[in-house]
């Protein structure tokens, strides 16, 4: 046991040793688009797939509720927490639409739009980014180590230098908490409470 803990402890911090300049670049990039889209009355829109979904729905909650400080709720949703959504679509169309059908009716011109995909290759994820750059929407993909497919479909990719998936999502959502930092700190000032 004490193997197994000590591997994955040492995984981790191997992993975001590798986080270099340029991620942390990305990550700037993502912040600045994100405040943006609300200083425009935009909204964010987030999805994934299993382990993925739950970031994305925490990162909406961060924004919705609050990351650190008191202050306006924010506009930002997850496209995987409604089921009945989900299997209606997956069943009357296919589960490579469940997002692509819903990016259709709810995203508008200057949303950004978040695909977290560790692999890079869902295909679900890769057709809502479709749809929503067709929709005049910023997108933005959290992905693994070489971006997989969908790197080449989105304006900025945030790729975890690593193929492993756990360590990709460990990744994923402490950069969803830094951009949420930024984000709060750039629209609402030093008001910590």
């Amino acid at each position: 046991m004490r193997n197994i803990i000590t591997n994955h402890l040492a995984e981790h911090i191997d992993v975001f040793r590798e986080i270099s300049d340029s991620h942390i670049d990305v990550l700037i990039q993502v912040a600045n688009s994100i405040c943006d889209c609300y200083k425009n009355d935009k909204k964010v829109v987030l999805f994934g797939n299993g382990g993925s979904a739950a970031d994305a729905q925490h990162i909406a909650a961060e924004l919705v509720g609050r990351y650190t400080m008191e202050r306006r709720s924010l506009p930002a949703i997850a496209l995987n927490i409604n089921t009945s959504v989900l299997t209606a679509i997956a069943n009357d169309y296919h589960h490579h639409q469940i997002f692509e059908r819903q990016v259709e009716g709810l995203v508008n011109p200057g949303d950004v739009v978040i695909g977290i995909s560790t692999s890079g290759n869902s295909e679900n994820i890769i057709r809502g980014i479709l749809k929503a750059k067709e929709k005049e929407a910023l997108t933005i993909a959290f992905t693994g180590r070489d971006g997989g497919k969908i790197k080449d479909v989105v304006h900025i990719s945030f790729e975890v230098p690593s193929d492993k998936t756990p360590r990709i999502q460990e990744v994923h959502i402490t950069a969803g908490h830094i951009i949420c930092e930024l984000v709060e700190q750039s629209l609402f000032g030093n008001n910590d409470k």
